[in-house]
């Protein structure tokens, strides 16, 4: 009598957590012979009788007739796909249950992006990813990391304890004000297949943690250091580089850059879509000529209280259409004339959003010039342009029929005439009429006048300081459009992206940053897909 093995159960350490696609591999047919013997029922051996024909096809047609069920042969990419689809964590955990192939592929959901928002949720994970033996490889299973919710509590102590995470792609930590480059450079030096980091607001962050993300990050997409105003262009001509990459970049405040670190990323990342440059005081000229001449892609670009910006970096920006740039922010760039607007116009027809607010050299030239971009524009920011007059305005409407929203705060030289134009937009949604000190009541009942061919649109109106307006609000009034404003409101705001958390809406990272497939996106958003199927209708 001869007598057979029976399979054992895979080793943990054959599959291979290092895919593409996060998915571990396995072999079905070994998973199928598993869960037949584990159905047997003897399960310690089996025995086959080689000189009784009868017997051994009676043990063949039992083997036959093992049903086993269909979601065996599923491969993992699908059971990801199919378990990405359920509503809460909790069903997730049921699947752990099920068999083994279910429970691989449920932890590494679950582990992915574990949600922590509190601290003892991290004091846990972080136990858990040291431990000498855990049942799955929990270190390596963690993808992304927000940890913006313990911003008073995180400390150094804390951040040491996931430098055992070494497969991260996206690290959050937004305003985590005590963290410094002690526990951020350990992190960093075990994470080199990082795609999006954020350290806005990390005030003690400095060049020593800017040279680790260069030397060891170099797959790095996305980088925000708002406010890290001890990073200097040392390090960050060494991030320009090394992280090639990169595709969307905010230096919001690093009051210590300066141009030589703009050129840099411009020479060594072709690819970047968005560049944030606001408050970056010390660019000048050369800075923004050298970015139009090298990214010809670029989608985004703010240079807000850039105040050393003349009109020469704009009417020296090469001759050629920009056709992806969509949104241009110029909040106070004082110094900037109807020329810079007119060209700026001329060289990127497709800008959604334009942001001249305390520009106030330009007239109402500039704002015959912006409209040329017809039905592209939504977005159109022109407060504190004191020089603009209602004929201007008037111009704009004819022209741009799909803006959503408008500023004029402060604009005091318009007048009813320009108000009841505006009410006619179908999509305008938002408008800003701060100290606008010459409408009247008129205006008022233009915007809020409804009928069946114009529903009103509007879900916000700024109207501070029009004292022309004789309007009386009874106190319900009063109470649903009070305007409210300090440090309560602030806290409100974080009370509210706590609660969005927890019901699993998407993370601030994930909203902001790609995935790695990004490149196979088109830059064309749903919004331009949207006007264009519009257009066709009309035509």
């Amino acid at each position: 009598m001869a007598s057979t093995t029976i399979p054992t159960a895979r080793d943990p350490t054959r599959y291979d957590y290092s895919s593409s696609t996060g998915s571990p591999e396995r072999n079905v047919q070994d998973e199928l012979e598993n869960d037949f013997f584990q159905q047997s029922a003897n399960d310690s051996s089996t025995s086959i009788v080689d000189d009784g024909k009868e017997t051994e096809d009676e043990d063949l047609k039992q083997f036959e007739d093992m049903k086993v069920s269909p979601t065996a042969y599923l491969p993992p990419e699908l059971l990801f796909a199919i378990f990405g689809r359920l509503a809460s964590p909790q069903d997730l955990q049921s699947c752990v249950f099920v068999c083994k192939s279910w429970a691989r592929c449920a932890v590494e959901l679950l582990w992915i992006r574990p949600y922590i928002s509190k601290f003892k949720s991290l004091e846990s994970l972080a136990k858990t990813i040291q431990m000498e033996q855990p049942s799955f490889p929990y270190a390596s299973l963690i993808k992304r990391l927000n940890l913006t919710t313990l911003t008073e509590t995180l400390n150094d102590g804390t951040v040491l304890a996931l430098a055992a995470c070494n497969r991260l792609e996206r690290l959050t930590l937004t305003n985590c004000a005590q963290v410094t480059d002690t526990s951020i450079m350990r992190v960093l030096e075990n994470n080199p297949k990082l795609l999006a980091l954020d350290l806005s607001g990390l005030i003690d962050v400095t060049d020593l943690s800017m040279n680790v993300i260069a030397h060891n990050c170099k797959r790095l997409q996305g980088l925000n250091i708002t406010e890290c105003k001890k990073t200097t262009d040392a390090s960050m001509v060494a991030v320009a580089a090394h992280c090639t990459h990169l595709k969307r970049l905010k230096l919001n405040e690093c009051d210590q850059i300066t141009n030589e670190s703009v050129m840099a990323f411009t020479k060594y990342c072709p690819n970047l879509l968005e560049l944030d440059l606001h408050k970056v005081n010390k660019i000048t000229n050369q800075a923004v000529l050298d970015i139009f001449w090298k990214l010809s892609h670029l989608r985004e670009l703010r240079l807000g209280h850039c105040d050393l910006l003349t009109d020469a970096a704009f009417t020296g920006i090469p001759n050629r259409p920009y056709e992806s740039l969509r949104i241009l922010d110029l909040t106070n760039c004082d110094k900037l004339t109807d020329d810079s607007v007119e060209h700026i116009v001329e060289i990127a027809p497709r800008l959604r959003n334009l942001v001249l607010a305390k520009c106030r050299l330009i007239t109402d030239r500039a704002v015959t010039a912006i409209t040329k971009l017809t039905k592209n524009l939504h977005y159109l920011h022109l407060g504190h342009c004191t020089q603009l007059t209602d004929q201007a305005i008037a111009q704009l409407i004819r022209s741009c029929n799909r803006i959503r929203y408008i500023d004029l705060a402060c604009c005091q030289r318009l007048t009813d005439r320009s108000i009841t134009q505006l009410a006619t937009l179908p999509k305008l949604r938002r408008i800003g009429l701060v100290k606008c000190s010459n409408i009247t009541d008129r205006s008022l009942m233009a915007l809020v006048h409804s009928s069946r061919s114009h529903p009103c649109a509007l879900e916000r109106v700024h109207l501070s300081y029009c004292t022309n307006l004789t309007v009386d609000f009874n106190e319900h009034q009063r109470a649903v459009f009070c305007v409210f404003s300090g440090p309560g409101v602030a806290k409100l705001r974080n009370h509210l992206n706590h609660l969005s958390h927890t019901n699993g809406n998407l993370a601030p990272d994930q909203a902001y940053y790609d995935d790695r497939e990004e490149q196979d996106t088109p830059l064309v958003d749903e919004e331009d897909d949207e006007d264009e199927e519009e257009e066709i209708q009309e035509e």
